[in-house]
């Protein structure tokens, strides 16, 4: 089945200027995933004719479907429904039905109908109207030549609202789209180039219909799995398979499947052991205790936290002795090691866990350069503790810190050792 491809364009000098982030982008491309509809291009214009026109054009050489947001309002420098108008060689016709929604909504609001939006219900003869039921501006459908051009507003919830009613609806019908099923796998603990090494043989063997995707972020990889095609059942039996391929692949750096986060997974994996966990955070700072709260019924397993940020907190509220910091410092594996075991013994739970580190700029030595980390895990088998080295910059040297503590819960709590 042939791919069916579309672009967005996104007008406004505010989106080229920074002055708006453009999110329609991203939410437009997920929805039309699920229709089988692929973007294969987003580009952003300013509020100038011939610009228009020119990525309209180039648009078109492309892809079946192009979306345009954007410059529909009231104003003069609102100008897509006439540059629409001149680009499809038609002329504005006032919309009775379109009026009467602009006509509702004023009313509503308990104020006149002004000459400015009495224009808005002014639309491309050619067109076909597609309702805005939450705001002013309609949008328009054409076609030419098996092409779609769909205009909408700007504004994030009159384009979802009418996406969602009108628009995906019919261009699935239009196109006859394909099914597209994504399947996603969490990994962390493996370098994006090491994992596409460990995955070469299998990744190369994979079905033309069945793509993988690496999409790297902050502490991990996650792969996801598309497959293309018209048989939906067959699709995810497919699908499945080759995940069942990689749990046997790559068993240790697998932490979940679909969107969850990593300490969402820790904290199953607390939970479903009946386990509670307790934080001794320095160089963090709180950091690791947020990431773990803010995953909902996490007090079902977490019991506190103690930030030692100064040496004074480590040894009156963690009893670390004034010798192991005298002999061995601050961020040492001694030190640590006696905050993971007193937190643990502190809270009176299964689990601690500590941070000491040099998170920077400022504040390394040669023996100890900044992003120079050491993090424990104790429990009531012993204690585990790993030295981490981040050139990174400080926030980046905390959220890394974090990942890895949740790392290192993981693997103890699944009996993993790192290679």
């Amino acid at each position: 089945m042939k791919a069916v491809l579309a672009e967005i364009i996104t007008i406004g000098d505010e989106i080229l200027f920074g002055q708006i982030v453009d999110t329609n982008s991203a939410w437009m491309g997920t929805e039309l995933t699920k229709i089988g509809i692929r973007v294969k291009q987003i580009t952003s214009v300013s509020d100038s004719p011939d610009h228009i026109v020119e990525a309209l054009d180039s648009a078109k050489t492309r892809a079946d479907i192009i979306l345009i947001t954007g410059g529909l309002g009231p104003t003069k420098d609102d100008l897509t429904k006439h540059v629409l108008a001149e680009y499809f060689h038609t002329t504005l016709k006032l919309h009775e039905p379109s009026l009467a929604d602009v006509t509702a909504i004023f009313e509503k609001r308990g104020r006149a109908l002004t000459a400015l939006n009495r224009q808005q219900a002014f639309l491309p003869e050619s067109c076909m109207p597609v309702r805005n039921v939450l705001g002013t501006a309609p949008g328009m459908w054409f076609e030419q030549e098996g092409k779609v051009f769909v205009s909408m507003p700007g504004v994030p919830f009159e384009m979802k609202r009418m996406m969602t009613d009108i628009v995906l609806p019919q261009l699935k019908a239009y196109f006859k789209t394909p099914e597209i099923i994504h399947k996603v796998v969490q990994t962390v603990g493996i370098p994006e180039s090491i994992l596409a090494d460990k995955l070469e043989d299998w990744e190369n063997s994979l079905p033309s219909h069945l793509k993988l995707a690496y999409l790297p972020h902050l502490g991990g990889v996650r792969l996801r799995l598309t497959g293309t095609g018209s048989n939906v059942s067959q699709l995810e039996q497919e699908l499945q398979a080759e995940v069942d391929k990689l749990q046997d692949l790559i068993p240790d750096y697998i932490f979940a499947y679909g969107e969850v986060k990593l300490e969402e997974a820790v904290g199953q994996l607390l939970k479903s052991q009946g386990l509670t966990l307790a934080t001794a955070e320095s160089c963090t700072g709180g950091y690791l205790a947020h990431r773990i709260t803010s995953v909902a019924g996490s007090s079902a397993y977490f019991q506190g936290s103690v930030i030692a940020y100064h040496n004074e907190v480590k040894t009156s509220e963690l009893n670390v002795r004034t010798e192991t910091l005298q002999q061995h410092g601050a961020v040492s594996e001694a030190t640590v090691r006696e905050m993971a075991e007193n937190v643990r013994q502190k809270f009176k739970t299964d689990i601690g866990v500590a941070t000491s580190g040099i998170a920077g700029p400022g504040g390394g030595s040669p023996d100890k350069p900044v992003g120079t980390i050491w993090i424990a895990y104790a429990d009531k088998n012993g204690t585990r503790t790993k030295l981490l080295h981040y050139n990174k910059d400080r926030l980046l040297n905390i959220e890394y810190t974090a990942l890895a503590v949740l790392n290192l819960i993981r693997q103890s709590l699944t009996g993993l050792v790192e290679e």
